[in-house]
């Protein structure tokens, strides 16, 4: 029996939708954090009195870089998956960048945007 070397078409388009799901949720909570960091939303202490501005500045300085570490995974993981979406295009998604065997299909659901099999990320520790 021959190895298969690709994903069939169903099975790509069934990860797609996946990734597109993904894609869309992800570009929002971007969004969201985005939003955080440049305060637009206006729920800020700009407004109260002084004595408690010195107290909430601090929390609100570092809820502001948690933010922005967090806006930094949000937009690395978008760009995964928009690779991810080009890898169907080219009809080579799913298939380990390291051993050229394909990805298992419940490591695909897990985490959509992986070029590694288990077998490969395991050598890697």
């Amino acid at each position: 029996m021959t190895e298969k070397k690709r994903y069939t078409d169903e099975d790509l388009q069934e990860f797609k939708e996946l990734i597109l799901a993904k894609l869309t949720k992800a570009k929002k909570d971007f969004e969201t954090l985005k939003a955080v960091i440049s305060n637009s939303s206006g729920n800020d202490i700009e407004d109260t009195s002084p004595t408690f501005k010195v107290l909430e500045e601090g929390a609100s300085v570092l809820s502001k870089e948690e933010a922005g570490r967090l806006a930094q995974r949000q937009a690395k993981f978008i760009s995964h998956l928009e690779a991810a979406l080009i890898r169907i295009e080219n009809k080579t998604y799913g298939v380990c960048r390291e051993t050229g065997k394909l990805i298992s299909k419940e490591r695909l659901r897990a985490v959509p945007h992986a070029t590694l099999s288990i077998e490969a990320k395991n050598k890697q520790v």
